[in-house]
Formats: structure tokens, sequence, C-alpha cells
């Protein structure tokens, strides 16, 4: 793909869309020549959704699925594909809002009423109530531990997995601003991640599980059934969010479009890792293309290149991934087996070891920790760059410092806040029912919000047809749904 274009502030008054909601009006100008649609380009081109994907096979697929699987049955599995079904659209959604104008979804957001700054603290506060607390390190620490001390780890391990954790998080802040371009080095980590942890995946199931087990896995995915009497209603919603992207991570996607270069994000620009050197230079506005027979023949293309970003590679690699790791766990793990807050993401290898292989140990172990330490690395990234964002467009003081710092100092903000949450205890298993009971609303009252800004300030050429509108409202009401009945019982009842 051509390097991103630098910025160009105007000259004289800004022409765009007279409505332009609460904050400045976009430059215009036309849409780029995307690459010729061929095989070869796609793989050149797609990425974003390669980032999604790593960051996915995380919380959901090596935790939440198999926990839920084991403890529950098959009958649930089915939740799984709808909701990474219903987050596809999501996040289409919310790049088709950045194809058009270059900014970030929440951007976009941030224009409707009451007003830039009251939507930029509400998803500034959701942000960090769900991702702040490093869950991820600490499932990096449980493997990690399990693999040095040979065993799994339990409460009287706490203050040992704390200093576990700590390393794991400045081994991510380290990476986070090496790259010149943040986007460009999450891409390259992802990708080899995803292939590692595939392959591994793959193997074992093909090798170790019966064709039973795989039958059964396949018709839980498949055929909706009523859910278990005795369903933890909290968990549940856990497991419906954290299936995809989980909230704040689906819309995130749209920033790594724009820094990517996607559509009108290439005149935009990006951000960059500080530890590179070098500035680079990100427009605090947007760029929007007037609806021309030849901007929509491009657009036309984009959106192609999003579809295989976002449905072929996210999307069934959500489902795959989600699949294998619950396949391996109904093959290996016996139902209805104790699992603690302590032992989440090496409980898998305990059960492989005694079952298949003792080699399983090491190497469940080490495909548990790359699936987590890409999870809580995508985390980080992903609640900074939208809070760098939101402050970009909605606060003009904060553009004193360049935004690739902006970034940096937010980012040891928060690993800062990071530390103390561990500090303060808790089991991973209790950081990952927070982080479903927040993602929720977000993927809630962000589904209605995109459906506003896309039939608002959307040319109607390219505004989102009935059908995909029908789509995001249904997202919008699944999850308000799972909303209310997580926040009753994490607040009323107490779990």
């Amino acid at each position: 793909m051509p390097a991103p274009e630098q910025p160009v502030p105007p000259e004289g008054p800004p022409t765009g869309p007279r409505d332009h909601g609460n904050l400045p009006v976009w430059e215009t100008g036309d849409l780029p020549e995307p690459l010729p649609l061929t095989g070869r380009n796609v793989l050149r081109t797609i990425g974003p959704g390669a980032i999604l994907l790593a960051g996915s096979i995380g919380a959901g697929e090596w935790v939440v699925g198999p926990l839920m699987a084991v403890k529950y049955g098959t009958a649930i599995l089915w939740v799984a594909t709808v909701a990474i079904l219903l987050q596809m659209v999501f996040n289409l959604e919310a790049i088709r809002y950045t194809l058009y104008s270059g900014e970030p979804v929440l951007t976009g957001i941030m224009r409707l009423n009451p007003g830039s700054r009251f939507w930029g603290w509400i998803y500034i506060l959701a942000g960090v109530a769900q991702l702040a607390t490093p869950a991820l390190a600490l499932g990096c620490a449980n493997v990690l531990f399990a693999a040095a001390a040979d065993r799994e780890p339990t409460a009287g391990d706490a203050g040992s997995l704390m200093w576990i954790s700590y390393a794991v998080l400045a081994a991510c802040v380290v990476l986070l601003l090496s790259g010149r371009s943040v986007e460009r080095t999450l891409e390259r980590i992802a990708w080899a991640m995803i292939v590692t942890i595939f392959t591994f995946l793959l193997v074992a199931n093909v090798l170790f599980v019966p064709l039973d087990v795989w039958g059964r896995t396949a018709t839980g995915f498949l055929v909706p059934r009523a859910a278990p009497a005795n369903m933890d209603i909290l968990l549940l919603g856990v497991f419906a969010a954290t299936a995809g992207s989980g909230g704040l991570g689906n819309m995130a996607v749209s920033n790594w479009v724009r820094d990517k270069g996607f559509g009108m994000g290439s005149h935009v620009g990006a951000i960059g890792g500080v530890l590179a050197g070098g500035e680079t230079v990100l427009a605090p506005v947007g760029r929007v293309f007037p609806p021309t027979p030849e901007n929509l023949r491009r657009w036309a293309v984009w959106w192609k290149y999003c579809l295989f970003d976002q449905a072929v590679l996210w999307a069934v690699g959500c489902v795959v991934g989600m699949f294998l790791t619950v396949n391996l766990a109904l093959g290996t793990v016996p139902a209805n087996a104790e699992i603690s807050g302590y032992s989440v993401g090496a409980f898998q290898a305990r059960h492989m070891a005694e079952k298949l292989w003792v080699g399983f140990w090491a190497l469940c172990l080490l495909n548990g920790f790359w699936i987590l330490f890409k999870t809580q690395l995508a985390n980080m990234d992903c609640l900074t760059r939208v809070v760098a964002d939101a402050g970009w467009a909605g606060w003009p003081r904060l553009r004193r410092w360049p935004a690739s710092r902006l970034y940096a100092g937010l980012l040891l903000l928060f690993t800062s806040w990071g530390v103390v949450s561990l500090t303060l205890g808790g089991s991973a298993l209790s950081f990952f029912k927070v982080l479903g009971a927040v993602a929720c609303p977000v993927l809630a009252v962000a589904s209605f919000q995109i459906i506003r800004i896309n039939t608002r300030f959307l040319p109607r050429e390219i505004r989102p047809p009935l059908w995909r509108r029908a789509a995001l409202a249904l997202c919008g009401v699944v999850y308000s749904a799972l909303a209310v009945a997580s926040l009753f019982s994490l607040f009323v009842s107490g779990e």
C-alpha cells in the first residue's frame, strides 16, 4: 500500500458537508485509489482483522469458552456463533465511517449530541473500567508460574503471580513504543502468533480429540438450545462479549483501519512509537470525499478489502479458534472439573499432560502464554489509542504534544494503574467477569450510535442498507439484554 500522506493544514475556510455535528467540519478530497483486487493484494492490504483476531483469541477462546463448555456442556456454544456474527456487522459498520472520513468511529460518536466531551468521557471511563485492570497479564502469570514451578498456581502463590504480571506489563509497554507505527508493530506480531497458535490447536485436535467429541462440539455451535438452569449469567455475558472482541476492541478496529491507511485514513496519519525515533503527524479532523462515480468505484473496492479483513479473516478465525479450543477442552478435561481462578490459562495443560502426553504440559503452557500475552498487548493498545484519539479530537489543548507522545504518556498512566490494581489483589477470573460486565453495555450503546452516524453523516450512496441497520440494531438489543442481566447479577446478586 502507498505510504499515508502527511496531513496538510487547510488554507482558508474548510469545505465539507454542512452537517458535521459537534466537532469541526471535515476537509474534502478524493478517495485514494486502492490496489487492484487480487489474492496477493488482499494479503498485502488486510491487517486490522489480524490484530483483532489475535486479541480475540484470548479471554474468550482460551479461558471463558473452555470454562463454559466444561462446566455447562455444549448447549451454550451457539451463543458464540451468534455473538461473532453480530460483532462482525458492528465492526464493518464502524469501519464504514472511517473509510469515509478517516476518523475513528469514536470521533464520529463524539459529533453527536449532547457533545464531544460528554461522549468522550463516557467512553474513556468505560474503557478504563473494562481494560485498565490487566486480567490477561495475570493469566500470563498463571501460565509462566505453572511452567516454572511444574504445577498450577494457587491462592498462596498470589505474590509471585503479581510480580510476574508486572514483568508482562513492562514487556507490553516496550513493544508498543518501539515501532515507527504502533499498528504495524501489532500487525506483525499478530500474524506470527496466529500461525503459531492455530498450528498447535489444529494438530492437537486432529491427533487427540475423538470424532464423537467433534460432532458434539459442532452441533453445539450450530444448533440453538436452552441454557442450563444453573447458568452463571455474568459468565454468560462475558462469554458473549469475549467470543468476539469484547466491546472497546470492536471500536478500536476503526483506529487500526485509520492507521493502516484504508480509504480516507491515508490522508489523516497514524500514531507512532516514541522509542522508534521521529514524530508522526496525526490530523485532529478527518477528510471526506464527494460521492462522484470515480470515488464510488474506489469505495466498492475498499469495501471488498474490508469484507475480506473482517468477514473472512476475523469472523471465520474467531469461530475456528473458539471451536478448536473448546473441542480440545471437551476432549481432554473431565466434565464438571473444578477450575480455580488462579489456574485460569493453565488448567488445560495439566489435563492434556495427564490424558494425552506429558510433553503437552510445556507445549500447552507455551501456547497459552502466547494467546494471553497477545491479548494483553492488544488490550493495552486498544485502551490507550481509543483514549488518545478521543482526547486528540475533543480536547485541542492536548495537541500541544505530538500524538505519539500523548499515546506514550497515556500508556504509562494506564500501566501504572494496572500495577496498582494487581497489588490490590484478585484472580484472573474475577477480573474477566468485570471485563465482560462492561463490554456488553459498550456494544449495546455503540451499536445504535453507529447506526445514527452512518445515516446522518455519510452520503446516501454509501449508507448501510436496511438489512445491515437491522442487524446492527439486533446487536444493540441482544447486548442490552445481556448488559442488564450481567449488571443485575454483578451488583444485586453479589456475584
